[in-house]
């Protein structure tokens, strides 16, 4: 309890006993205020309580500490204060209360109880102190100054009022005046550690390192076991420029407790400003180690040491042994988890990430960033099967994620099931919360399709040519002679050669057939396309896609013109879409324009595409520009292009030659 409320029930208290018997005596000139107890035949007369006037608020204020003091009751409190105080507008103890009660959630409001306390009695040191906090409080420092100079005047004894005065004289610009206050209190109570310091950092901030080097080295002098007090020492040291002492202070301390924060984080921070890096570095580590370091501090400091790519790049055994010491004592933080996680990845050691986040797999709740994290690696490192049953295995454990529905459409769609793709993919559209996720379902479900169609002319063209081929074969092996003694082939060894070409086409059926044709799944790919830009029109992928599959069959060009243009707006410097909007450019003869777009697109290019030389070279015979055309096919065969269509564009060069 606060000594001023405990002086005041005790006051309160003592009056009662005082002014209680004159109370019951006036009872015959207030009225009939009394209650009869029946006992038996007998009965006698109760007095009840009469409070007059001038103390019903010094009975309203005692309830009101009875339900804050005892009980903890604001709600029941509170009300109580105010109603003293309308009884008694000038009531002091009721205002301190209040001012009490608001002095941190609205100091404002604190200022204006405080102040009525106050002027109702300028001699309280209970009541100048708590309006001299309030305004210190709410940053009023001109008002707070004159308070404290007249507290540590009224309540000598009490260094705190000190304290907070030479902070004022602070935050006034008045370092000196601080000082001096700090030096009377040093006079009166002696050394006090907090005021030492203050002292020690106001002399810093004055330029008085002598003083402040020989203030830390009392200190240590007086206490040589108080590692706060070395600490001190050596940040002083810092601050005055004596490197050497200062590293060596700060070393000693971490030896006196290499368990000390104050001290790991101060020596790290003076590695850091010398650009001691190995220092620097193994300090951290060591503080990594400390339970009693918050995570979130661990955190951003390897947060910190990653952003930077050089830093991290030069040191990056050291920043790992730190990462990796940062997980080992939180090894079920996520926040851990995912540092030392992606440290692996960006070191390229794929196998020990695959390792380390399959141990997570493991952890209670699941979390489904490890599941993709394994799956992800899994399909670089290029192991199918394990791709397929960690999806399963994560979409046991989060049935309604629409992520891994998409994830398992990815999968059937490289296997070549599409109509499964399309199916999974529609799945997800079930889950999807949000327009912008459906939208870009129904763009994949229009590349799908697309693929389809593809897919059915290639099979369509594939079948067509193993006729060919099969009628060629045959033909030869039935012709045809043995090399060596040019007799022609017996008739059984011409039916085994059949046969074992019939065996050949009959082991090639079409695991994953394509169910529609190829017009239909041209029509649903558009539909699909329609719908993902209703429900999402800055789709991107979806407006370049439809544009590039309109440009090919050349049709709705305009329309074609204006989604590659979008795509090029979201995403400028994507050499795709840029490629898409050179092509759309082409088909409507527009070269010029064309030429310039492929050849930013060409400098964005960091894949070396053969179709965007191919494009390239297109562009540039439609604009008779033969020899460089000549030049970019050739690169793009280089680059991997179908070679029979890179030499029917030569053979349209040599007709040109020719004519």
């Amino acid at each position: 309890m606060k000594r001023g409320v405990l002086y005041t029930l005790l006051s309160v208290a003592i009056g009662i006993l005082f002014i209680a018997p004159l109370a019951y005596a006036s009872m015959p000139d207030i009225g009939p205020q009394h209650n009869l107890i029946a006992e038996g035949e007998d009965s006698v007369q109760k007095p009840k309580l009469i409070i007059h006037d001038s103390l019903r608020a010094t009975y309203k204020y005692t309830d009101a500490l009875k339900a804050l003091t005892i009980h903890s009751d604001t709600t029941k409190g509170l009300p109580l204060l105010h109603e003293a105080l309308e009884i008694d507008s000038t009531f002091a103890p009721a205002h301190y209360e209040l001012a009490s009660h608001y002095l941190q959630s609205n100091p404002q409001r604190a200022i204006l109880h405080a102040r009525k306390a106050y002027d109702r009695d300028t001699t309280s040191r209970w009541y100048a102190a708590l309006y001299g906090q309030s305004l210190a409080i709410a940053g009023e420092v001109d008002k707070a100054l004159p308070i404290y100079r007249k507290l540590i005047v009224m309540d000598k004894n009490n260094p705190d009022h000190y304290r907070i005065l030479a902070i004022l004289y602070q935050q006034h610009q008045q370092p000196f005046s601080a000082l001096a206050t700090l030096d009377s209190a040093e006079v009166r109570f002696g050394k006090i550690g907090q005021l030492s310091s203050l002292k020690r950092m106001l002399l810093i901030r004055t330029n008085q390192m002598d003083r402040a080097i020989e203030e830390a080295q009392q200190a240590v002098e007086e206490a040589p076991y108080e590692v706060e007090n070395v600490i001190s020492l050596g940040h002083t040291y810092a601050s005055a420029g004596r490197d050497s002492l200062a590293r060596e202070t700060l070393r000693s301390a971490i030896r006196m407790d290499s368990t000390s924060i104050d001290a790991l984080t101060t020596y790290a921070d003076f590695c850091s400003r010398k650009n001691d890096v190995r220092d620097y570095l193994s300090t951290l580590k060591l503080l990594m180690a400390q339970p009693v370091y918050p995570v979130q501090k661990k955190s951003d400091i390897c947060h910190k040491l990653t952003s930077d790519r050089n830093f991290y790049g030069q040191n990056y055994m050291a920043i790992g042994s730190i990462l990796h010491t940062f997980v080992i004592h939180h090894s079920s933080d996520k926040r851990a988890i995912d540092l030392y996680g992606d440290h692996l990845l960006a070191g390229g050691e794929f196998e020990p990430a695959l390792e380390f986040f399959k141990l997570q797999l493991k952890s209670e709740p699941p979390q489904m960033d490890y599941y993709m994290a394994v799956i992800d690696l899994e399909e670089y490192l290029q192991h199918p099967d394990s791709v397929d049953y960690y999806v399963q295995q994560a979409m046991q454990r989060f049935p309604e994620n629409p992520t891994l529905h998409i994830r398992k459409a990815n999968r059937l769609y490289i296997k070549g099931n599409l109509h499964g793709a399309i199916e999974s993919f529609h799945t997800s559209l079930s889950m999807a919360k949000n327009d912008t996720l459906r939208g870009e379902l129904w763009g994949y479900i229009g590349d799908t399709y697309h693929a389809m169609a593809e897919e059915k002319v290639r099979r369509k063209e594939a079948k067509k040519e193993a006729r060919l081929i099969e009628k060629e074969v045959k033909q030869i092996i039935r012709e045809g002679k043995k090399t060596d003694s040019k007799e022609k082939l017996s008739e059984e060894e011409k039916q085994r050669a059949d046969r074992a070409l019939d065996s050949m086409i009959a082991t090639l059926p079409e695991q994953y057939p394509i169910r529609i044709s190829e017009k239909k799944a041209m029509k649903l790919c558009y539909e699909s396309y329609e719908k993902s830009l209703s429900l999402y029109p800055d789709n991107a992928m979806t407006l370049n896609n439809y544009a590039y599959f309109l440009s090919l069959e050349r049709q709705q060009l305009e329309k074609a013109l204006a989604m590659s243009s979008r795509a090029i707006i979201l995403s400028p410097n994507n050499a795709t879409y840029l490629d898409t909007h050179a092509w759309v450019l082409y088909e409507l003869g527009r070269y010029e324009e064309a030429r310039n777009v492929m050849r930013k697109a060409l400098m964005l290019d960091s894949e070396g595409s053969e179709a965007l030389m191919m494009h390239y070279g297109d562009i540039l015979y439609a604009m008779k520009e033969y020899f460089m055309a000549e030049t970019y096919w050739q690169k793009a065969l280089e680059a991997g292009a179908d070679r029979g269509e890179v030499e029917k564009r030569l053979q349209m060069l040599k007709s040109k030659s020719e004519e």
